[in-house]
């Protein structure tokens, strides 16, 4: 594994865990010892008795960590103030076994905010794997749906996977194709 630190942690509470790269969720109960492998984008990637498991970053607690705080926004944010937060809160998804946010990997093909009225918007988003077959896929999703749902003024989030165009490296930004070695 590149770039990961391996901090040694017992949990402190059960937490509900998804299995990397299954994506079953299943609980961790309290007193299971680890090692957080990868602390990025507010969830956490923990190497628990040879398998590797995702935590979110609302039960960092769990993990003795603080807890992830909403985005702000300006007052009366406009459509790009609020497209602006959105990109920087997708660039908080990672995938739990790449340490590179799934905006640099190219994952996200398409963010439209439409109008809902009463200062309240609808977001659509088409993002896509590196693989088809990634068991991740849900938990990406969900990932993503969550961190724009938490937006001040979005009352609508859909994320939908998509595969066409397949995902290749040249979708990578320069950063994540230097990070992981492939430039």
């Amino acid at each position: 594994m590149f770039g990961h630190s391996n901090e040694p942690v017992t949990l402190s509470r059960d937490v509900t865990a998804v299995i990397i790269p299954a994506g079953e969720e299943l609980l961790l109960r309290e007193g299971t010892s680890g090692f957080i492998t990868q602390a990025l984008g507010g969830s956490f990637t923990v190497y628990v008795e040879g398998n590797l498991f995702r935590i979110a970053g609302i039960d960092a607690d769990a993990l003795g960590k603080e807890p992830t705080i909403p985005p702000q926004v300006p007052e009366n944010p406009t459509d790009a103030d609020i497209e602006n937060v959105i990109w920087e809160q997708l660039r908080t998804c990672y995938d739990p076994e790449i340490p590179v946010n799934i905006v640099d990997l190219g994952l996200v093909y398409r963010c439209e905010i439409g109008p809902l009225g009463n200062g309240q918007r609808s977001v659509e988003v088409d993002m896509t794997l590196t693989a088809p077959g990634c068991g991740m896929g849900d938990i990406l999703v969900q990932d993503a749906q969550e961190k724009i749902a938490i937006v001040p003024t979005v009352a609508d989030v859909r994320v939908q996977l998509v595969f066409d165009p397949p995902w290749n490296q040249t979708m990578m930004s320069e950063e994540a194709r230097l990070q992981t070695g492939l430039l």
